[in-house]
């Protein structure tokens, strides 16, 4: 088993897809009339599949219903925000930047909705694993 991707209600579609394909989402497919809405598939360069959907209906996105946040891995925080502030994406909420651990960043769709962006330390793992939870009376590093 294994998670597809992610579907993401969004109020204007051209608008939503300029702002994912500067973050750097690639455009793989669209379906224009589902019982769902309008379904545009997007993915990262480095991935093999579609991790994100965008669904358009004509309905207002409701924030008290949705995603929390999703998150995005880049090669270098610096690199990035320089490249979204480009196409005047800015930081909204404060990450956090360490020496040793991992920097983040958060910023919003036009919806609203949190990215989390996270650039992990050098010999991290790509991703989340059970290793990032310490044993019991260890501490994480």
């Amino acid at each position: 088993m294994r998670t597809l991707h992610v579907g993401l209600r969004v109020t204007d579609l051209a608008r939503s897809l300029a702002f994912y394909t500067a973050v750097g989402y690639e455009l793989v497919g669209s379906v224009p009339e589902t019982p769902i809405g309008h379904l545009t598939m997007l993915k990262l360069p480095d991935d093999e599949f579609v991790t994100v959907e965008l669904v358009h209906d004509g309905k207002p996105v409701d924030r008290g219903t949705d995603v929390s946040h999703f998150v995005v891995q880049v090669e270098s925080m610096a690199d990035t925000l320089g490249v979204l502030a480009d196409h005047g994406i800015e930081p909204v909420a404060p990450g956090q930047e360490s020496d040793d651990g991992p920097k983040t960043a958060f910023i919003a769709d036009p919806d609203g909705r949190r990215i989390e962006l996270v650039q992990w330390p050098a010999g991290h793992t790509d991703g989340i694993t059970a290793a990032d939870w310490p044993e019991e009376g260890e501490e994480n590093g």
